[in-house]
């Protein structure tokens, strides 16, 4: 998470939405600071702001779930940088949903897995993110399909002049955002896509590719994102980190960490 006092802004960075370029852009050029943890909740915040605090303008970003499976699967498949094989890298992964991430990386690796494999195995309930808890209370997001230009136009909403426009980090990300995502979805995982993404989709305003033709979102799929939605939402709110920062007479307790 990203605060600027001096412009009044807070960054939360959802996993897998470009907030690597994001943060890094905002601590570079825009006053901003690091606090509570790397992909920490808006509530995190508020549980340690001040009143003032409270007020600033925050944002944070959003992206196809498509994909964002996808972009899983080829990390899962390739294991880019070392990132569930290398022991430092490990480490800082050993949370509860990391632990589980290298129990999918050993099995696509046993099985020679496909995508179609991938997907029908560990995407069977309706897809959901911890943005459920606070991003319609923000005040921007930014889709990662239109990053760079929701970046501008944030910044001038919180009355900053952009320097520059937003770079992209490395080339892994610029190779993930220029993958034809679509054509890794065959009939079958069409099919569980459309169960598994659809309610999400909808949510948040994104299409399913136009080949795919028209597609109707079950409604037992709405219901049942609702109901592990409440169960999520435990885990997100109270047992995704452990541990809480506390507040710093005269300001907020900057402990950035690795949590990527």
């Amino acid at each position: 998470m990203i605060i600027s006092h001096k412009y009044r802004y807070v960054y939360v960075e959802l996993p897998r939405t470009g907030s690597t370029a994001v943060s890094r852009e905002l601590r570079e050029h825009y006053d901003g600071h690091p606090i509570l943890r790397k992909h920490a909740t808006y509530r995190d915040f508020l549980r340690i702001a001040s009143e003032d605090e409270r007020s600033y303008f925050a944002f944070s970003g959003i992206r196809n779930p498509l994909d964002v499976a996808v972009t899983r699967f080829v990390h899962l498949k390739d294991d880019r940088r070392g990132r569930f094989t290398e022991p430092e890298r490990v480490a800082l992964r050993n949370s509860l949903a990391g632990r589980l991430e290298r129990r999918i990386y050993r099995w696509v690796q046993e099985h020679d897995a496909s995508f179609e494999d991938f997907l029908l195995r560990w995407y069977k309930v309706p897809y959901d993110t911890w943005a459920a808890l606070d991003h319609k209370r923000m005040d921007a997001i930014l889709c990662v399909e239109s990053l760079a230009a929701d970046f501008d136009q944030t910044l001038r909403r919180i009355g900053i002049e952009p320097v520059r426009p937003l770079p992209v980090v490395n080339a892994t990300s610029e190779r993930d955002a220029q993958r034809d995502f679509a054509g890794y979805f065959t009939p079958r995982a069409i099919r569980r896509a459309k169960w598994v993404f659809g309610p999400y989709m909808e949510e948040w305003g994104y299409q399913f590719p136009p080949a795919w033709g028209p597609v109707k979102v079950p409604l037992w799929s709405k219901l049942l994102l609702k109901a592990t939605r409440a169960v999520r939402s435990v885990y997100w709110k109270y047992f995704r980190f452990g541990d809480y920062v506390k507040r710093r007479p005269g300001g907020v307790l900057p402990t950035p960490q690795n949590d990527a």
